[in-house]
């Protein structure tokens, strides 16, 4: 009987938004199961400290400066991969951004162009060249981080909420479309995590306590609570896993 792996050996990870938080995180816990990994964020300093970490672990690591939302880089990031590299086998689309949080009637046109470019326009077509390789090699794992809000209704959060929604609904079209191609294409939500993006919500001691409160388990999220379900979805232990949206959230979801 074949049991399950958790390995990553011998796989190539890009992970983008890679610097800190969950994409530090995911990034890391690649590296303990096996994998090399190549680190993307616009900071080349806290991506190169990330690097070390990697290495630290055993295997090679590549952080590279490059902004998601702006094609000439993510192109240029990818031929850099597989420069180094010579292959893709996992991508983790990470990169988020939310420059201003406003309702319907308060959001500005830049404030789309900015969340959308980032969260769904770079993605969309980064995953394209990265699929156009993988199918080259025979397969590969792509995992889109998301959010819960991207199917519940948040607070002033208009446009990331539209934005992640647009994430889980392409992770099923690419997952049908990439099967053939031994293509597997999933998505973790996660729901409240201490990152810098709400470092001003966990911060106030009242709001953490209020949704603290909602969370079945009693606690907001930490970065490393995501990458277990991402090392399990980049991994052959769900080999027969595609177009599924793993929730991490401490349960809640469950209460709103």
């Amino acid at each position: 009987m074949d049991f399950p792996s958790f390995s990553l050996d011998g796989k190539v990870a890009v992970v983008t938004g890679g610097s800190r938080g969950i994409g530090e995180a995911i990034a890391l816990a690649f590296a303990n199961a096996g994998a090399d990994v190549a680190v993307s964020s616009r900071k080349l300093p806290d991506l190169e400290k990330v690097a070390e970490e990697i290495k630290g672990l055993g295997r090679r690591a590549l952080p590279l400066s490059a902004h998601v939302g702006k094609r000439e880089e993510w192109e240029n990031l990818v031929k850099a991969v597989m420069t180094e590299f010579g292959r893709i086998d996992i991508l983790v689309n990470n990169a988020a951004t939310n420059p201003a949080w406003a309702d319907v009637l308060g959001t500005e046109e830049w404030t789309w162009d900015a969340i959308m470019n980032v969260i769904a326009k770079g993605p969309f077509f980064l995953t394209q060249m990265v699929g156009k390789i993988m199918k080259e090699q025979g397969g590969g794992n792509i995992i889109n981080i998301t959010s819960i809000e991207g199917f519940r209704v948040g607070d002033k959060a208009a446009i990331y909420d539209m934005a992640k929604a647009a994430m889980i609904h392409f992770t099923n079209i690419a997952a049908v479309e990439w099967a053939p191609y031994n293509i597997r294409v999933n998505t973790i939500a996660p729901g409240f995590v201490k990152t810098r993006l709400v470092h001003s919500m966990w911060e106030n001691p009242e709001y953490l306590a209020m949704v603290e409160e909602k969370i079945p388990v009693g606690r907001a999220g930490e970065p490393m609570d995501l990458a277990g379900a991402a090392v399990f979805l980049a991994s052959d232990a769900s080999k027969w896993v595609t177009g599924s949206m793993v929730v991490v959230d401490g349960g809640l979801h469950l209460r709103i």
